[in-house]
């Protein structure tokens, strides 16, 4: 119901959007004016074109209150799902030492101005690491 009164608040907008360009505006817009020996006169479509652009805007209106109406409904009364939350258990972790080795061998930080120094690294070769 949500989706059709959407596509039809679309339709009516855009039908709203035509009418009011096709009016005349004092400037001489995109106004459509008739002959008098036309089917309508310029009178005449002038005041359809007003009625016309009253309906379609009360309807825009109507539509915008039901759809807002249907969106509070619907999305109101739901709870948060916390079926998959899980209990983390909190444990004592010693803050990480930025100056200790990394798993590669070299300090994770080295002191400004010095030059990393290898440290060893078991090798089931023997070596260390980098030579």
């Amino acid at each position: 119901m949500f989706i059709f009164l959407t596509v039809v608040q679309a339709i009516v907008a855009a039908l709203l959007v035509v009418v009011i360009l096709m009016q005349k505006s004092e400037g001489g817009g995109l106004g459509v004016g008739g002959s008098p020996s036309g089917f309508m006169s310029a009178r005449g479509a002038a005041d359809f074109l007003t009625r016309m652009t009253s309906v379609l805007a009360g309807l825009f209106v109507m539509l915008s209150i039901a759809l807002a109406t249907l969106a509070v409904g619907t999305t109101s009364g739901r709870e948060i799902d916390t079926s998959l939350e899980r209990a983390v258990p909190v444990q004592n972790v010693p803050a990480a030492d930025p100056l200790a080795p990394a798993q590669g061998g070299t300090p994770a930080v080295a002191p400004s101005g010095a030059a990393p120094a290898a440290a060893p690294v078991n090798d089931p070769l023997g070596g260390a690491a980098g030579q």
